[in-house]
């Protein structure tokens, strides 16, 4: 196949869909799509590729796990029946939220008629702001204030052995309000209709379940927020790289996941409103690193992690010096 304008590149063909090359590897492995090839050998896209790998995209978009993808394109009704009726409880969760709040807007709008100035008008009115949080932060770091702000929903704390990390973690899940910390002690319990299909939807996408999976999709099962012990606990590479597949499409609450395996933390799939909490192995004070190639703290983040396999060659060490 000749290079030709109409034919792109994986990585330019990522760009044009808005997904990372990984993400197109993955459909694939998995029969979702098949490219091209240049007479180099060269992954290619050209016009039906590329629609082909749209209709993919949109599909997980609407929440599908990879077979149900598989499903939806071979004419399974039901399979896109799934996505689109969870995509419509989501829009009518964000519909009633509207409505809600046009009605206290309503009623701010009819005191101010009547010369009462609105006190709490954030509040009032559902505005929703990025956490914030505050506090002391503890040993190692000897009660020096720590204020991350613009917290989005997914935030990743990481750091190497004994930097102080899950200090940290337990601090942030002290301080923020409803917070719950999910220490590495996880037991499955019961299993709720609404674990049962996160299980079966991960299983679709490459994840064998286990007893380590199901207690942490337990944990999960809530909107409140959530801080992780080692996320990646007792989870081999496929199910960590399901998981997080998993939670960019269908989590709930705020979420802070504390790890150091590079299939939590992919910094190539990261999205614009996740952010990294990185603690410094000098013991300097947690900064926040924003997941993009280039920016303060990044490549001390991409040291820190490592692959499922040499993160189980090295569970249990504990440092000698330092």
């Amino acid at each position: 196949m000749p290079p030709s304008p109409r034919f792109l590149s994986a990585a330019q063909a990522a760009a044009r869909l808005g997904v990372s090359a990984k993400a197109l590897r993955l459909y694939e492995q998995h029969g979702l799509i098949e490219p091209g090839r240049t007479a180099a050998g060269w992954r290619a896209y050209g016009p039906a590729e590329m629609d082909r790998a749209a209709q993919v995209v949109a599909l997980r978009t609407l929440g599908l796990s990879l077979a149900q993808v598989g499903r939806a394109l071979g004419g399974d009704p039901d399979a896109l029946d799934a996505g689109l009726t969870a995509q419509e409880g989501r829009l009518r969760g964000q519909v009633r939220q509207i409505g809600e709040t046009l009605a206290r807007i309503g009623q701010l709008r009819a005191g101010i008629a009547r010369g009462e100035l609105p006190a709490g008008i954030e509040a009032a009115i559902g505005a929703r702001r990025a956490l914030a949080v505050a506090f002391d932060l503890p040993w190692p770091w000897g009660g020096e204030r720590f204020e991350p702000h613009d917290i989005g929903p997914l935030t990743f704390i990481t750091g190497s052995l004994g930097s102080g990390k899950t200090r940290l973690a337990q601090a942030l899940a002290a301080a923020l309000p409803g917070a719950r910390f999910v220490g590495l002690d996880r037991t499955a319990g019961e299993v709720t209709p609404q674990v049962e299909a996160a299980l079966t939807w991960l299983g679709e996408d490459g994840a064998a379940r286990s007893e380590a999976l199901t207690a942490l999709m337990i944990a999960l099962d809530t909107d409140a927020t959530l801080v992780i012990d080692m996320v990646e606990h007792g989870l081999d590479q496929a199910c960590q790289e399901a998981l997080m597949r998993y939670l960019r499409l269908h989590r709930r609450g705020t979420l802070f996941l504390m790890t150091r395996s590079s299939s939590i933390l992919d910094l190539e799939a990261a999205g614009a409103d996740e952010a990294i909490l990185l603690c410094p192995a000098n013991h300097a004070p947690p900064i926040r690193v924003a997941p993009f190639p280039g920016t303060p703290g990044y490549e001390a983040v991409s040291q820190c992690l490592g692959t499922p396999e040499v993160r189980a060659r090295t569970a249990g060490v504990v440092a000698l010096a330092g």
